[in-house]
């Protein structure tokens, strides 16, 4: 049988049928995966930025480790890489379907749990750098760093404290200590091992306290007495540096007898360096971070996969990954990761502004605080505004738990971003159905 144009007609076989019932069933999965997906589209495009982001400069940033552990197959981080990012975006989509009053339910128990996880992985943690940071699970041999289950846990509490006592949080003891004391507990357990991350979560935490109308004079109080050890640390730095002799024999001294009060020695040396060192003295991964910006450039830079430094650079996968970046795709990419952050940030402050419940506007609102203001800290230690941390780039660098309950914080503020949206929703189909009431009624 043959059509006018002479072309033989011919039944569609069962292979093509197979394949439009593959097709169509494909689409149904995606309108109900996009059907399910809720809350700010703006975060979800900016958090799928970001996992491009890591994944591509993860895999130029791991060639030296790839080439001591697995003789120069840096495959293997890329899988790692890209299984870490499927399991955060599952997380983050599992948490952004509860209802954000479920964790309000469960922040007093997750709190109080973490005070004596913090308490063991201080005794018992593996050691890294005079530190214990981290515990080991022993079923699925995962590292996590239980200062990131303390620091949700903390926010959540907090949130949840100021939510309830907006009509008294004025008051010293009935507004201020509850929040300021649980704040006070988390960090002086997670300083020991993190100081930065102590430092971080209680910059976080004042912030939040600032926003949720607690006294100015409080928050004053709580700086000052704060200040107290960071001044004495960079006191002993000040008065211990040898200025007259510049040698490398004569500065570790103090500092090396020091590191017998736990991590005192380290956090002086590190201060030493930021403040005294010439550029012969200047720490080795403070040098290669240097070395990595300049030859970025200011526009286009070396080019993706093409850094030099990675070679050289310590933790360039990790902590210093930003200036693999700025090395690679020049300052204009440096700037646009930070652009990015600050999108979400704004975001997130929309959402805040939305929500109607104060316990889902503090939980988005700390939750975007501390991981911006890490991003802020990595960026500022890679251009050598800061001293040398440990803390890395949320969402960019290398995947680990990390990068996990970074997933988790943000599938959280999805979580509030969506019943801010479904209560905008509600209203929208209330306003409707009164217009056409009152029609009506005009009508009759």
């Amino acid at each position: 049988m043959f059509n006018k144009q002479n072309i033989p007609f011919s039944k569609p076989s069962p292979l093509s049928k197979l394949s439009e019932a593959d097709i169509s069933f494909a689409s149904l999965n995606k309108e109900a995966l996009l059907k399910n997906t809720r809350g700010d589209k703006y975060i979800w495009g900016i958090v799928l930025v970001l996992a491009l982001i890591s994944v591509l400069v993860v895999y130029s940033a791991t060639g030296s480790l790839a080439y001591k552990m697995n003789k120069g197959n840096n495959e293997v981080y890329l899988l790692k890489q890209v299984s870490y990012t499927v399991l955060g975006l599952m997380v983050m989509y599992f948490l952004h379907r509860f209802n954000y009053t479920l964790f309000s339910r469960i922040a007093t128990i997750l709190f109080f749990i973490s005070i004596p996880l913090l308490l063991y992985t201080l005794a018992f943690g593996t050691k890294i750098n005079e530190g214990s940071r981290w515990i080991k699970l022993p079923v699925i041999n995962l590292t996590i760093q239980t200062s990131d289950i303390a620091k949700l846990a903390l926010f959540m509490y907090i949130s949840k404290i100021m939510s309830k006592k907006q009509d008294v949080i004025k008051d010293f003891k009935k507004g201020f200590l509850p929040v300021i004391i649980p704040v006070a507990i988390i960090c002086i357990l997670i300083m020991p091992a993190n100081l930065s991350t102590a430092l971080l979560t209680g910059a976080t935490s004042l912030l939040l306290m600032f926003i949720g109308r607690i006294s100015l004079k409080h928050i004053a109080l709580t700086i000052l007495i704060a200040l107290i050890p960071l001044v004495f640390i960079v006191s002993v730095a000040w008065l211990t540096y040898d200025k007259t002799n510049h040698s490398e024999k004569s500065k570790p001294v103090v500092a090396e007898k020091l590191k017998s009060v736990g991590r005192f020695g380290t956090w002086v040396k590190r201060v030493q360096d930021h403040l005294f060192a010439s550029t012969a003295e200047t720490p080795y991964q403070v040098q290669q971070a240097k070395i990595a910006i300049a030859k970025g450039g200011i526009l286009l830079g070396k080019g993706p996969g093409n850094s030099e430094q990675r070679n050289f650079l310590p933790q360039a996968y990790n902590d210093f990954i930003y200036s693999i970046i700025i090395e690679e795709y020049g300052l204009f990419g440096g700037a646009v990761v930070i652009f990015i952050y600050l999108l979400f940030l704004f975001r997130c402050i929309k959402i805040f502004r939305k929500c109607p419940y104060a316990f889902g506007a503090f939980l988005a609102l700390a939750l975007s605080f501390t991981l911006v203001i890490q991003a802020i800290a990595n960026m500022a230690v890679n251009v050598n505004i800061m001293p040398v941390t440990g803390v890395t780039l949320p969402l960019i660098s290398m995947g680990g738990s990390s990068f996990l309950f970074t997933c988790a914080a943000i599938g959280i503020i999805l979580s509030v971003a969506r019943n801010v949206e479904q209560l905008e929703g509600k209203n929208v189909e209330d306003e409707q159905k009164n217009n056409v009431e009152i029609k009506e009624a005009n009508v009759v």
